[in-house]
């Protein structure tokens, strides 16, 4: 009877149980392409995770880089590719651009390809990386697409594991030599960002090694395919060529021989107009520009291409001429606002510079106004600078720009006065100060901020489509720059500036503190909130304790000052936005403790581990926060599978495990 009634009890307990299982999101919860969607938003509608539960995250499941198991490839740097997570399946790749189908629930390995690029010779540019994949589906083929290190663009069938046969030479693109120039210094170019498709166009970027002296780097022409087939379809002149508009801002035909002015970040795109952005870099060389003088356009500019034809829309040069490295490093955000009551399709790029550019995507039109202002002239032999430089109106920047005596630290008055003399051997001014020839004035050389490590870079800002806020992780890295010459035994006055023998190279400069403490006032890393809308500052707050606790200021008690590296390296993840909150990661360490990097800031090289947060998306305000043995590094994803919400981020690498790190609430406490 007992035993009768039990089973009698079972469906009824089944129909329980499942009007229990929260509802499957469907598409909203997978992950696609690096930025989540091809406007790169960052954002998930997921809310299982939430503030009140955060804290009772563990770990799911790891798994170990495929690189450690190459005999004889070369070392990597930090693991910082995201994962994608599309029908089932979650799709991570490796710094030699190893690809791997994984089970969302478990990690477990399903197949692994490996196009060899490690194979392919040595790199210029060591340690190698590949910052993320991209994924394609027609409803019928699915393909997953990485553009390695090697110099190949692959296209493996999403289910298998296999190289596609219809795509290039069984699955492969060789992209050596594909940018229609003479043959210069092709060691210098690889590839580490992934590339993006736009209907059914794959469009591909490059990373090219900073600059040569010779002047003699490839230049980063943009290059697409037939996601197909692997056939060449265009090819955009980033350094426009003969005929083209644009090429007297390159003068004395300097466009023939510049490089760079690349696109070594992720690109985003609108899909439904047909138009992916392209975020462009600095031309070769990025400290000296007596070689290439004029505006040259392309360079540090954002350009907006007909995907199917290459033909250039729009485009908008946030540097004029630029020597500061300040290349635009992050893909932008496609955003759809309201200001002044006007429906605008915007994007928004953020930058280095710490200026967010924000225009109408469909015409390159400034939301609100950019001017351009005047910014001092260069002293340096054989070079011209732009005599103004673009300034947008809105939104306010979100790091310091530029630094006087103000901006120096005065913790104590005797840290003052050390600061002080410190900083009498460099060169302050506002952004856009010019580098100066090492010695001029007595000066070392100018202090550069938000220098070029700073403001916004990889990988770049996100966007919370629900409320228009955008939110954006930078960092103040101040570094001391200048130029020498590089001509032997030859004064200036007997070379005249711009020819072959009259060359200079950029010297970095120390910048570090009193007493191994940063120069400048903190916060040295900050979470900036942009309501969109209104181009004004919802929230700015610093990330992290920073030197905090140094032996000199522990006692005044400060607040939190913002963190900038991960045991002794650059802590590159970003912002993941959910539905309730954000989601951000910290180094473990106690800053402040052992020692201090070239610009001044505390680190422990031997720390591993890092924090992941939960953030109220309204304040910035830590809510809640889980302890993770492993460094990351990569920027945060999440998924739904089979009821269950996950955080996936890549950490490690180097001398530490490199690993895919998963995170979900124990199950049953959802």
């Amino acid at each position: 009877m007992i035993g009768g009634s039990a089973r009698a009890l079972w469906p009824v307990a089944a129909l329980l149980l499942a009007s229990c299982a929260p509802p499957d999101p469907g598409p909203a919860g997978e992950w696609p392409h690096h930025g989540k969607d091809l406007a790169s938003t960052k954002y998930s509608p997921l809310d299982q995770i939430t503030a009140e539960n955060f804290s009772q995250l563990e770990v799911a499941w790891r798994w170990e880089s495929a690189d450690r198991r190459l005999q004889g490839a070369y070392d990597t740097g930090n693991f910082t590719a995201t994962p994608l997570m599309v029908g089932g399946k979650v799709y991570a790749v490796t710094s030699h651009g190893q690809v791997a189908a994984l089970d969302p629930a478990t990690g477990e390995q399903l197949w692994l390809h490996d196009p060899r690029s490690w194979a392919r010779g040595l790199p210029t540019m060591l340690p190698r990386r590949t910052r993320g994949i991209e994924y394609w589906t027609d409803g019928e083929a699915e393909r997953v697409l990485v553009v390695t290190s090697g110099k190949q663009l692959v296209s493996i069938d999403a289910a298998t594991g296999k190289p596609d046969p219809a795509f290039g030479n069984n699955g492969m693109v060789d992209l050596a030599g594909a940018l229609g120039v003479d043959d210069r210094n092709w060691d210098h170019i690889s590839h580490s960002a992934p590339p993006i498709v736009v209907r059914d166009t794959v469009i591909v970027g490059s990373k090219i090694f900073d600059f040569v002296s010779e002047n003699k780097n490839p230049p980063g022409h943009i290059r697409a395919y037939d996601v197909r087939t692997g056939e060449f379809k265009w090819r955009f002149h980033t350094i426009p060529q003969e005929g083209e508009p644009y090429t007297e801002t390159w003068e004395n035909e300097s466009w023939r021989e510049q490089g760079n002015t690349n696109a070594w970040a992720m690109l985003a795109a609108d899909e439904e107009l047909g138009y992916v952005y392209i975020p462009l870099s600095t031309p070769t060389n990025d400290y000296y520009g007596g070689e290439r003088l004029g505006d040259n356009v392309y360079a540090e500019s954002i350009v907006c291409l007909d995907a199917e034809t290459g033909e250039r829309v729009w485009h908008f040069q946030t540097v004029h001429h630029g020597i500061w490295d300040y290349d635009i490093g992050s893909a932008p955000n496609v955003m759809d606002i309201v200001v002044d009551g006007k429906p605008i399709k915007a994007l928004a790029q953020v930058s280095k510079t710490a200026f967010t550019y924000v225009f109408d995507r469909a015409t390159g039109e400034p939301v609100w106004p950019i001017e351009e202002r005047p910014v001092p002239p260069s002293t340096v032999p054989g070079e011209r600078l732009s005599p103004t430089q673009p300034f947008p109106t809105k939104p306010p920047p979100f790091d310091r720009q530029g630094a006087t005596e103000d901006d120096l630290i005065d913790f104590t008055p005797v840290l003052r006065e050390e600061a002080l003399k410190i900083a009498s051997t460099l060169k302050l001014g506002p952004i856009f100060e010019p580098l100066i020839v090492e010695g001029e004035d007595g000066k070392l050389g100018t202090l550069v901020v938000p220098g070029a490590g700073g403001g916004a870079s990889f990988p770049g800002a996100s966007a919370d489509p629900e409320t228009g806020i955008l939110y954006v992780p930078s960092f103040t890295l101040p570094v001391g720059l200048s130029v020498v010459a590089t001509a032997d035994n030859v004064t200036r006055s007997q070379l005249e500036p711009g020819t072959s023998e009259f060359r200079y190279e950029v010297k970095h400069q120390p910048v570090a503190g009193p007493r191994g403490l940063p120069l400048l006032k903190p916060p040295y890393r900050r979470l900036t909130a942009i309501d969109m809308n209104t181009g004004e500052h919802i929230f700015q707050v610093a990330q992290g304790p920073g030197p905090k606790n140094h032996p000199a200021i522990r006692h005044l008690d400060l607040p939190d000052m913002g963190s900038r590296h991960s045991g002794g390296a650059v802590a590159e993840g970003g912002i993941l936005v959910t539905k309730t909150i954000l989601i951000d990661f910290l180094p473990s360490m106690e800053e402040g403790d052992l020692g201090v990097d070239e610009s001044g800031i505390s680190v422990r090289p031997d720390a591993e581990g890092g924090h992941l947060r939960a953030l109220d998306k309204m304040t910035g305000a830590v809510l809640a926060e889980v302890y993770v043995d492993r460094s990351f590094h990569g920027a945060p994803m999440t998924y739904w599978h089979d009821g269950r919400q996950y955080v996936a981020v890549a950490g490690g690498g180097g001398a530490e495990k490199a690993e895919l790190v998963a995170l979900a609430l124990p199950e049953g406490s959802y």
